[in-house]
């Protein structure tokens, strides 16, 4: 009934090191197994796709046999860009509805991931949003103006859409404008429904991000989830 895409076909530039981010080690395991744990706890017989890097196929098969990581996912080969990644894993997802989350974000709530497959299944695309805390301003050319930030949400994943919504929408061409899938289903006329994430579910694309999920990670069994 279900599939989740877990997109790590970046290489993660700007964390700076040699290897991608979703590699490093978080409390002494692969962050991309945090993140794949946490969704398999949510629904043990959801099928899991992970996109990643065709140069490091045989690096992560070497990983599962090291950490003796045996939750079953099938592999699909990253593309130039994340839609292209989601295209290919696409061909494969056989579920109802499909979630797609990033690799790198270990942390969503049991509770947030309830909330998402309850509401697809009135509003066919539902993604997971928290309020911006910081002041904004909008900046053009020399200029720069005030914003309401009541006005803006913060986009978290996973994104969960009807399967045939989402494949649909993955038939056009890429374009520069598709920042994740909620912006691709939306090209095509859908509406987007949104649901409260959660502040835990980071995206670990720094050093700064890697030491606060360390945080996060050692505080996580004391918290309601």
């Amino acid at each position: 009934m279900l599939t989740f895409i877990i997109t790590a076909g970046g290489i993660g530039k700007r964390m700076g090191g040699l290897i991608p981010k979703q590699f490093l080690l978080l409390n002494d395991k692969p962050i991309l197994m945090h993140t794949i744990e946490r969704i398999h706890a949510f629904d043990t017989s959801a099928q899991l796709i992970v996109t990643l890097p065709a140069d490091y196929l045989k690096d992560w098969t070497e990983m599962c046999e090291k950490y003796v990581f045996q939750i079953k996912h099938e592999i699909i080969s990253g593309g130039e860009e994340r839609f292209d990644s989601i295209k290919n894993a696409l061909e494969k997802a056989t579920g109802d509805w499909i979630a797609v989350h990033d690799g790198v974000r270990p942390f969503v709530s049991q509770g947030v991931l309830t909330q998402l497959l309850l509401e697809v299944k009135k509003h066919r695309a539902v993604i997971p949003v928290i309020p911006v805390k910081e002041s904004l301003r909008l900046v053009e050319g020399e200029s720069s103006v005030a914003v309401p930030r009541s006005h803006y949400q913060i986009v978290q994943t996973p994104q969960i859409f009807e399967a045939k919504l989402l494949k649909k929408a993955y038939e056009q061409k890429y374009a520069a404008t598709f920042t994740d899938d909620a912006s691709v289903v939306e090209s095509i006329g859908a509406r987007i429904h949104l649901v409260s994430g959660n502040e835990e579910n980071v995206k670990i694309t720094n050093l700064l991000d890697l030491s606060v999920a360390t945080i996060i990670l050692k505080n996580w069994g004391t918290k309601s989830d």
